[in-house]
């Protein structure tokens, strides 16, 4: 089980943030201090996205996930959520830190009155995988296609 406590990140994270993310990420060249500045405060004033991380006894970040609730007219008009950017910090994984992180998530959207949460994940490891249907998701129910404008897989 986990040692650490969930709760909503706030702006003094950034620093926490640029370090975690290398571990989602590490190929990728992280962003500029502005415009990581810039993106997370847009995240923070947004009604329809938030960052849930967990912070360990010692004040440091070791797990993360972004929530964006999504208004529509389908369904009845019920919004659905989308996760992205589940992380773990290497050196803190298979504590239940990610899972803590996607149960406040799945919470958050159950309360938000969403119809459907989606999980988007770019990896294709099989472990990464089962640790997506022990959180309660489901392989293969939809399909997903996606453009990106940088050339990037």
């Amino acid at each position: 089980m986990t040692d650490g406590r969930v709760r909503r990140a706030v702006a003094s994270d950034l620093p926490a943030f640029l370090v975690l993310y290398r571990h989602l990420r590490p190929h990728e060249p992280p962003p500029t201090p502005a415009a990581a500045e810039r993106a997370l405060a847009e995240i923070l004033k947004s009604a329809s996205t938030c960052i849930f991380v967990l912070e360990v006894p010692d004040g440091t970040l070791v797990a993360s996930c972004g929530l964006t609730i999504i208004p529509t007219l389908g369904h009845g008009a019920e919004p659905f959520a989308v996760i992205e950017n589940v992380v773990t910090h290497a050196e803190h994984r298979r504590r239940g830190h990610g899972a803590a992180v996607m149960r406040a998530a799945c919470d958050a959207a159950r309360a938000a009155g969403c119809y459907k949460l989606c999980l988007s994940t770019g990896s294709k490891e099989e472990a990464t995988m089962r640790f997506y249907e022990a959180a309660g998701f489901k392989r293969n129910t939809k399909t997903y296609f996606e453009i990106r404008w940088d050339g990037s897989s």
